[in-house]
Parts: C-alpha cells; structure tokens; sequence
C-alpha cells in the first residue's frame, strides 16, 4: 500500500513532472506472471526511475546500510526504500550474494517482477562490464522471462558521489522478452548460465549504445595493494 501511495499520489507525479521519462518499449514488459528486469547501472537513481515507469511493482534488492542510517537523511532513505519496494539484505557476509538471490526468488516465484544489476556494482566510467551468472541462476530457477533494461542517462542526471540529482529528462529504453525456458534442465551448468548472461549482456549493450568491458566492474573499484 506505501508503495503505490508513494508512487501514485506522494513522490511518483512529482518526479514524472521534473524528470519527464521518456522511455520506448514498455510494452514489452508481461502484463502478469514472473518478470526479471535486467538493468544497466550507471546511478543511484536508477532504482528510483525503474520502477517509477513500470506499471507493476519491481522488487530490488539494496544492502541494508540503506535502512539503518541515523538523522534526517537517515529516515528519508529508509522512508523511500521501503517505499519503493526494496528489500534490505545483509552484505557484510560471504553469503550475501546468495542472499539477495533467494530474496529475488521468492519475489519471482509469487508471480511478481524483480529487478536486478548483472554486473554486480555500479559502473565507474559509463561503460557496461561483464555481468554476473545470478541472474541467469534466477531465470533458470524461477522460470522468468528476462526483460532488459538499458538506462541511458541517469549519470548525467546523477553522477556518483552527487547528492542532487540535475533536472533533466530521463531516458529508458526496454528491450523485447528473453525466454530461456529451453535451458530449464541444464540448472547449475555454470557453462549455461555464462551463455544466457552473454545474451543478456549483449542486449542490455545494444539497447544502451555503451561500450562493453569484458571485465567485471567490481575489480576495477577494488583496492590496490
């Protein structure tokens, strides 16, 4: 009930109003049953934009640090993650990965839309890395169609690090449905699941006209020795 109060009547009308989403192929998002939406990561505001133009609720998953913090900024974080439907998971352990997926798979597995990032992390330059076989793993177990998500300008309307978002038209593109149901005996072949998250890689490219890494985002974040 928040999330459609949030979305419909408090924060979703006045966000169409100064963002004005232009997006192009929402039709080819299933009206009813099991739907991942694969996104590109380029911000922040990319789980506000997504489910703002969907028609039915999306489910993302955030780590928990988003609900805990303390002060104004605190709450407000809380108040709109809860409201935009997303569920906290615990990163801090080796498990959290695994986490979040079971948390996704449940929401699949209730007729209702997920959605997730492929590769893992933002991207730090723009570009889109190499994604991560979870999503496939997700496919592959919930029976979902993969619909994907290319967002092609929030790090120009939100650039890492910035708090204030710029006032500027959002541009989405979806691309159609992929079906990997003729893969549902082949669960758990990692072979597998690196061809269909490929697949899904490659489109979210061709949708989002950036430059593909063949590298994963998060090597390039992580600390030199």
């Amino acid at each position: 009930m928040f999330y459609w109060l949030l979305k419909l009547v408090v924060l979703g009308p006045l966000l169409r109003l100064v963002f004005r989403p232009e997006v192009k192929g929402l039709k080819n998002v299933p009206r009813s049953g099991p739907v991942i939406l694969a996104c590109n990561h380029l911000s922040f505001s990319d789980s506000i934009f997504t489910p703002l133009i969907m028609k039915r609720k999306v489910t993302f998953v955030a780590k928990a640090e988003y609900f805990t913090g303390k002060g104004i900024k605190g709450w407000f974080s809380r108040m709109f993650f809860t409201g935009a439907g997303t569920i906290p998971v615990d990163r801090s352990g080796g498990e959290a990965a695994q986490a979040a997926l079971n948390t996704l798979l449940r929401v699949l597995r209730e007729g209702n839309v997920a959605g997730i990032y492929p590769e893992g992390t933002r991207s730090p330059d723009g570009r889109l890395y190499r994604g991560k076989t979870g999503v496939a793993r997700l496919a592959l177990e919930s029976g979902a169609v993969v619909v994907p998500v290319a967002l092609l300008n929030t790090d120009e309307i939100q650039p890492t690090g910035t708090l204030v978002p710029a006032v500027k038209r959002v541009r989405i593109r979806i691309g159609a449905p992929l079906d990997f149901s003729r893969y549902a005996d082949q669960r758990g072949d990692r072979f597998v699941e690196r061809a269909i998250t490929d697949e899904i890689m490659y489109e979210l490219m061709t949708l989002s006209g950036r430059e593909y890494v063949d590298v994963y985002a998060s090597t390039l974040k992580a600390p030199t020795a």
